[in-house]
């Protein structure tokens, strides 16, 4: 079975934010680092500067994060992620297509992790490519849920206890 999807285009800004709690997710251990170094305050109680540095590293970490994103959406190789677009998902690989003639296959071992929401399925490539599938580009709730037991298969979600 082949589920095809409606056409999606995803906004610049909804990709940055996104794409910024990933990372920020991703590595969530940068924040123990920040608090080790304000922890510094312990030992120097007189001096406030080991906290202050370490708002301003975590910080200038998440703004280095902020940019990379938007920066990816200004460069012209990666106009394509921010056309309008539709899903051909089946079990072998998705097939994102910008018409039917213009298409590009995505092996689901290329696919790092995938994550369903209540109202999506993300599917993470890296860092800063991943496959945003809002429910509404989905034509039946079968095929959510097609994709979702796809995603189950192939070992991305967990499966319930039975």
């Amino acid at each position: 079975m082949i589920v095809k999807t409606k056409k999606y285009q995803l906004a610049t800004k909804k990709y940055i934010k996104m794409g910024l709690v990933n990372a920020i997710k991703d590595q969530w251990w940068v924040i123990l680092i920040a608090l080790a170094i304000a922890g510094g305050t312990i030992f120097i109680p007189t001096t406030p500067w080991f906290v202050i540095g370490a708002v301003l590293a975590y910080g200038l970490y998440v703004l280095f994060w902020y940019i990379q994103f938007v920066g990816v959406t200004q460069l012209d190789q990666n106009k394509i992620m921010f056309n309008k677009m539709n899903y051909e998902i089946n079990s072998q690989h998705i097939m994102m297509k910008l018409s039917s003639k213009q298409g590009m296959p995505i092996k689901w071992d290329q696919i790092k992790s995938a994550k369903v929401g209540k109202d999506n399925i993300m599917l993470i490539i890296s860092k800063g490519q991943f496959i945003y599938l809002p429910n509404k580009v989905f034509n039946t709730e079968n095929d959510r849920k097609f994709v979702e037991t796809i995603l189950k298969r192939k070992g991305f979600l967990k499966q319930p206890a039975n």
